[in-house]
């Protein structure tokens, strides 16, 4: 079965925000974990991240940060901010909203 990656990318900013929620994190880490949880079904292009990271940083509902690592490149770390936080809260309602909204057009549809 095929993934819809355009209605994912759709939602990229929400779940971003949704990884930020839990911890601070950096883009490859990041698209990992998306990798892993749809057993590598999608996974988002890196210009596509990075724009992402950039439009959130820019509305203030993220900041960016330099690790220190001690072996290795350095990594921007990303961090979610309390307006963030309301953002994914709104993502969310909007996203659950646009859900009843489907299921009420397909379903028993005479489409």
């Amino acid at each position: 079965m095929s993934i819809a990656a355009d209605l994912i990318r759709g939602h990229t900013d929400m779940i971003i925000l949704a990884h930020l929620l839990k911890e601070d994190s950096y883009g490859y880490k990041i698209n990992r974990i998306m990798a892993e949880k749809t057993d590598n079904k999608f996974e988002l292009k890196e210009a596509t991240l990075y724009t992402a990271f950039r439009r959130l940083e820019e509305s203030g509902f993220i900041i960016s940060y330099w690790g220190d690592e001690n072996t290795g490149a350095r990594r921007r770390y990303y961090s979610i901010t309390e307006e963030g936080r309301k953002e994914f809260l709104r993502l969310i309602d909007e996203w659950e909203n646009a859900k009843i909204i489907i299921d009420k057009l397909i379903s028993g549809s005479d489409i």
